[in-house]
């Protein structure tokens, strides 16, 4: 492809067009004539690209909110949000039963599981092969004919590349190939590759049904897998990820901000979650654990049990009752520590949310501008009275310890460094301006200011600050003052009114702890949540973010739609979508479903509905597949290419400068090589 340098191909000029100019305006163009050493290699080069820009526009994926459910985020991506279903009806609806259609699907979803099944019950497996190859052959040919051979043979797995090269570019209905086709069929299944094969076409498929997957944030907590998600995601072809607020909960105790330690802490064990901490990221728990008993030994901890609902594990008792005391005892930290970082950080304008400090320990209330309340729980054997908001000893020592495993841990600096390198605040594709959560806004619609880090910015500038300030936290090269600054500000991020990835007047944990009163219980969304049902609201920050097109979108996560009581997904005429289902099992019941995904390809947007996914070996055995229902968002008037996208618009530059390079060539400023 072309020399891809933005600033030298904007800053070259027509040189050929004006001969006279300096030597130094044909600096680009003799650069890119290194990739494109001759006439014959430029117009090859320039023919490729120009065909390019008429191939179907590939398709997009959306998700977000996955919290943690790896079981039900690899089905969705392994069944393209059940594209992949609706590609083998397309394509055997005619020829093949309901049930073999089912079968196939499963095998392509799940193949090592499959033909595990499969060569327990079958005793012809020669036959089953042979069938099954020719049938895999069929799908992986249409789902690759959006892209170029040299996409798709990028795409190959090493060990069958040349194999399935061939296949997919020979048909068995050819004449003069069906000897040559049949023979390299019956010539993988005879050398006993069959299963080997079959499992490489299967994640082909996989791989060619998605050509880019866009994650809309939060990643982390609540469900158990998060850390096997980043895994994946890792080693994703090609992704995107937009952070979330939970995201960057675990990014700032990733860069050892002791508060966000304690939140991911209190969260883990709120949901009966301690898989990701342990097993994933190989967080030492035995301190607390050790802590919290002798501490809470003579409590019952009754308000601190987790929340096991959504869990289909069984939990003893006993254990259970451990991990209500270390969730209490972490939550009083995070209680005190959260309260020194609004001493420390009076710019955050967060003094008030210092509860602790409103505690009359001696009656058992606590002040609040609405009231005077009882507290549920009066037991506080950490808490001086006299400085409610300082670690006790044992509670220092034990925040150090546990800061220690964070840091070493090899496997999420890896996610944290995938997060970095993969993921940002905002981004922008093909007219859809995507962000987790809100970009602040005032009454009146217009975007509000934030004070980030002793700047003053909005809109746009606000997440670019944000982002800056994000990466600044984890460069060894920026000052320690500027460091630590930027690992305290993840906090505010997490839960900060005016920050872009919470927009909320305060976060009630306290309240909801130990105030039985609901009333205080309450949150309140910032303006971007009430008025985002405003088409006007919505293009004034899409042309702020210089969105252009004629279907242009906003699309969010971070707030599940409660679809049970009738909310939808799709707002300001279809402007805005939101596709926060609930993919987390613990918001099944308040949204009635199990998350949305967004599909966009040539012809337009689609929406998928999600019922609660049951489990993988459940798929495997009984063909079972998530029951989703697809909603037609926008469909366009004719075919997307890949002209219409934001490729195309790159490809039509470097053809534009190829042409450049061409004219060089031919008036003989450049000679060929």
């Amino acid at each position: 492809m072309c020399y891809d340098k933005e600033d030298e191909r904007t800053n070259a000029g027509d040189a050929c067009a004006q001969p006279g100019k300096a030597a130094s305006d044909l600096r680009y163009l003799r650069l890119l004539s290194r990739d494109f050493p001759t006439v014959s290699s430029v117009t090859t080069e320039i023919i490729n690209l120009a065909a390019i820009l008429h191939l179907p526009k590939p398709t997009e994926h959306f998700l977000a909110d996955l919290h943690g459910e790896n079981e039900a985020f690899q089905h969705v991506l392994r069944n393209a949000s059940g594209n992949i279903r609706r590609k083998v009806g397309e394509l055997f609806a005619g020829s093949l039963r309901e049930s073999e259609m089912r079968d196939l699907c499963t095998l392509i979803y799940y193949p090592e599981q499959k033909l595990e099944l499969v060569k327990q019950t079958d005793a012809h497996l020669s036959d089953y092969y042979e069938t099954t190859l020719n049938r895999l052959i069929t799908v992986c040919r249409s789902v690759s004919s959006k892209y170029t051979r040299s996409k798709v043979r990028k795409s190959l797995p090493e060990e069958f590349s040349y194999i399935i090269e061939e296949l997919l570019h020979e048909s068995g209905d050819d004449h003069n190939k069906y000897a040559y086709f049949n023979v390299i069929i019956r010539t993988i299944i005879a050398t006993k590759r069959a299963e080997a094969f079959i499992v490489a076409i299967c994640y082909l498929i996989q791989r060619l049904a998605i050509d880019r997957l866009h994650i809309l944030g939060d990643i982390f907590d609540r469900g158990p897998g998060a850390h096997l998600i980043m895994d994946t995601l890792c080693g994703y072809h090609h992704l995107d990820i937009e952070w979330g607020n939970h995201d960057i909960l675990w990014m700032g105790a990733a860069a050892g901000n002791l508060c966000c330690i304690a939140g991911v802490l209190r969260l883990s064990l709120r949901y009966a979650n301690t898989q990701t901490l342990e097993e994933g990221y190989g967080i030492n728990m035995v301190p607390l654990a050790t802590f919290a008993m002798e501490t809470y030994a003579d409590d019952p901890c009754t308000l601190f049990r987790p929340k096991t609902g959504g869990s289909d594990v069984s939990i003893k008792e006993k254990t259970v009752r451990l991990m209500a005391q270390m969730h209490k005892a972490v939550a009083v930290i995070q209680l005190k520590l959260e309260a020194q970082l609004y001493r420390a950080h009076p710019e955050w304008g967060m003094d008030d949310r210092r509860l602790l400090e409103h505690v009359d320990w001696e009656r058992g209330v606590v002040h609040l501008p609405s009231g005077c309340y009882e507290l549920a729980d009066r037991f506080f054997p950490t808490v001086d009275p006299a400085a409610p908001c300082e670690l006790s000893p044992e509670e220092r020592e034990l925040m150090e310890h546990l800061r220690h495993s964070f840091l070493i841990s090899d496997r999420l600096r890896r996610h944290v460094d995938c997060l970095l390198s993969r993921g940002r605040m905002y981004a922008v594709y093909n007219s859809n301006l995507l962000f987790h959560a809100s970009v602040p806004l005032n009454a009146d619609g217009t975007l509000r200011e934030v004070l980030v880090e002793g700047r003053a910015v909005k809109g746009r500038a606000l997440m670019d600050r944000v982002e800056e300030v994000v990466r600044t936290a984890f460069d060894d090269d920026a000052p320690a003052r500027e460091r630590a600054s930027a690992c305290d500000y993840f906090w505010y991020l997490w839960c900060g009114p005016n920050s872009p990835l919470f927009d909320k007047d305060k976060m009630t944990t306290f309240e909801r702890y130990f105030i039985r009163d609901a009333a205080t219980h309450a949150e309140e969304k910032g303006w971007y949540y009430k008025l985002r049902d405003s088409a006007e609201v919505c293009d004034r920050v899409l042309d702020h973010f210089d969105v252009t097109g004629p279907h242009r979108h906003i699309i969010n996560g971070h707030v599940p739609v409660r679809a049970v009581r009738g909310e939808k997904p799709i707002k300001a005429d279809g402007r805005l979508m939101v596709i926060d289902g609930g993919f987390a099992k613990a918001y099944h019941d308040t949204t009635g479903i199990a998350g949305y995904t967004l599909v966009y390809h040539s012809r337009g947007f689609q929406l998928v509905q999600h019922e609660p996914f049951t489990s993988t070996e459940e798929a495997v055995r009984e063909g079972t597949d998530i029951k989703s229902t697809t909603q037609i968002v926008e469909m366009t008037g004719q075919r997307m290419m890949v002209a219409d996208t934001d490729i195309g618009a790159e490809l039509r530059v470097q053809i534009a400068d190829l042409e450049k390079l061409l004219t060089a060539y031919r008036r003989g400023l450049i000679k060929e090589r």
